[in-house]
């Protein structure tokens, strides 16, 4: 068994000096139940927020372990830290429709459960990969003519408002948690961590209905090493990424939200089915949907909400076709615990066929006939439960244990691997 319980960067033993030395001052107020590990400051924090300066800080680990299958047991532990600040310009400088600033720097270190010991496609932990520092939002937004109408330009991820769900954060595999993969895994679609140029622009049609859109930078090199983390100018640029998203929020007495998505990549790559002729660009789309089903009479705290995922990506050029899912988050499952959450998800994802045939068509071009048959005989399909318990120890301090079956973890490396269970724990600490 190869741990790695903990692994500092420069930043995390930065954020965690700095913790320490605050500890003391933070203990003069009720430690146990402020909102933040390092408390207030003495005053100063709530002082900054008053002058318009947020700062903010977060350390989540997430450590597990292969119990049974995959392709060999042990552990392995994954961590991030960031810390950001938002501007509140208006506050800042005492007047009105100034709009916002966001800094936010993230910091990863660790192993990958599924790439070490898994064999798997959908990464058992959320945090695990692209173990660097880098910037990951450097943003301005406002308003335009109205409240309704809203922007922000800058180097951000564009994940953070389009394609997720809030509820799925309550998950621990990066599947569920909170984005659908197929958007990065088949397009210049970029999720937190990873930030490109762009700009976006969103209009509150009603109360229940909103349209949103965006342009984006793709470039493969933009925070692909150390080297680039703070280097949004990179050359290689190969198109740009247009979202459409609109949204729909239901207001009922049980509320729900629904989100229907479209995006266009217009880089040319490689086609699967061809690999002699370009593509004219990528697209996909997406449904995403948080139904509240049930409300307790008698804990205001306790709901029982219902999710589901469908995706498609371009079957010319995206080995990950199509992702599905579905689950419940049960709020406040206990009368003395209401800030605690039951998940447990099912999701399903799809490889390309035509990848599959070009795998199949290189071992027999190769002379590995046995080999060919084996892949050819394999699902397509990797399959994914998840159960979790999300524990709210403190204000500032969250345990979420997680159990995870994994089905045919070889589908999309061409392996047969055996299914796999997998138990884990993610830790979350509010700076």
């Amino acid at each position: 068994m190869n741990t790695r319980f903990l692994t500092l960067s420069p930043l995390a033993a930065g954020i965690l000096l700095w913790s320490a030395g605050s500890f003391a001052q933070a203990q003069a107020v009720d430690f146990w139940h402020q909102d933040t590990l390092t408390g207030d400051w003495g005053g100063s924090r709530t002082q900054l927020k008053d002058d318009g300066v947020n700062l903010t800080g977060e350390y989540v680990s997430e450590t597990a372990g292969v119990i049974s299958g995959g392709e060999s047991y042990g552990t392995r532990y994954a961590q991030q830290v960031k810390v950001g600040a938002t501007f509140d310009l208006d506050k800042m400088f005492d007047t009105d429709h100034a709009g916002t600033v966001q800094l936010l720097i993230n910091d990863r270190r660790g192993r990958s459960t599924s790439a070490d010991l898994v064999g798997n496609r959908l990464p058992v932990q959320e945090v695990a990969g692209g173990y660097y520092t880098r910037l990951s939002e450097f943003s301005y937004a406002n308003w335009l003519a109205t409240p309704k109408l809203t922007y922000k330009v800058g180097l951000m991820a564009m994940g953070n408002d389009f394609g997720g769900m809030s509820l799925l954060t309550t998950f621990m595999n990066a599947a569920f948690c909170a984005h659908p993969l197929t958007m990065s895994g088949g397009s210049g679609w970029g999720n937190y961590p990873s930030a490109h140029l762009g700009g976006e622009i969103k209009y509150q049609l009603s109360d229940s209905w909103a349209i949103q859109t965006a342009v984006f930078d793709v470039n493969p090199r933009t925070s692909s090493a150390p080297s680039k983390a703070f280097n949004p100018f990179v050359h290689g640029t190969t198109g740009a990424i247009i979202p459409v998203e609109a949204i729909y929020s239901y207001k009922g007495e049980l509320p729900g939200q629904y989100k229907f998505g479209y995006y266009h990549d217009t880089s040319k790559v490689a086609r699967i089915d061809d690999s002699d002729s370009l593509s004219s660009g990528r697209s996909g789309g997406y449904i995403l949907g948080d139904q509240t089903i049930w409300k307790s009479s008698t804990n205001k705290a306790q709901f029982l909400h219902l999710f589901g995922e469908w995706t498609t990506a371009d079957k010319a050029t995206a080995t990950f076709r199509h992702w599905y899912s579905a689950g419940l988050v049960l709020t406040a499952p206990f009368e003395s615990r209401p800030k605690d959450a039951i998940s447990i998800g099912y999701g399903k994802a799809v490889y390309n066929r035509n990848s599959r045939n070009n795998d199949i068509d290189s071992l027999r071009a190769a002379g590995d006939y046995m080999g060919a048959n084996t892949v050819a005989g394999l699902d397509r399909s990797e399959q994914l439960v998840e159960l979790t318990y999300s524990l709210q120890a403190t204000p500032w301090l969250s345990v979420r244990p997680s159990v995870q079956y994994i089905k045919e973890p070889g589908a999309f490396t061409n392996k047969q691997i055996s299914d796999a269970w997998v138990a884990g724990v993610q830790v979350k600490i509010q700076l």
